[in-house]
């Protein structure tokens, strides 16, 4: 006995990543916020505020690889954000593209920026 189908058979294509796209969103959030939590607690409760304290707020070494942590988890928030504003907003395909390619690159531009300051203390 053969097996018949009836209808036709679908093919989803397209942007099927929502349940990602959100849950990520959550999660760099939450990086964001215990980091800046943790920075205000070092900040208020380090001593006087200049710049030999702040240097000293990022020269140990967790301090340095979180703050990398949340760099990344920035970018991609970010990215994810930009993307679905311009998946949703900019219907040329062409001008979508192109703006896509611009904010990885201005994205990668600040990453770049940010570590280079990150290294420099």
């Amino acid at each position: 006995m053969s097996e018949q189908n009836y209808g036709s058979r679908r093919v989803v294509v397209g942007a099927h990543y929502g349940l990602r796209d959100w849950l990520s969103q959550r999660i760099t959030a939450l990086v964001m916020a215990v980091f800046t939590v943790l920075l205000l607690l070092q900040v208020l409760f380090g001593g006087p505020l200049g710049y030999d304290r702040w240097a000293a707020i990022f020269s140990s070494q967790w301090m340095k690889v979180l703050t990398f942590v949340v760099i990344v988890s920035l970018l991609y928030h970010v990215w994810v954000g930009m993307r679905d504003v311009w998946m949703d907003y900019v219907k040329p395909v062409g001008a979508r593209l192109g703006l896509q390619v611009f904010t990885i690159v201005w994205l990668v531009g600040c990453a770049g920026w940010a570590i280079q300051v990150l290294w420099r203390l």
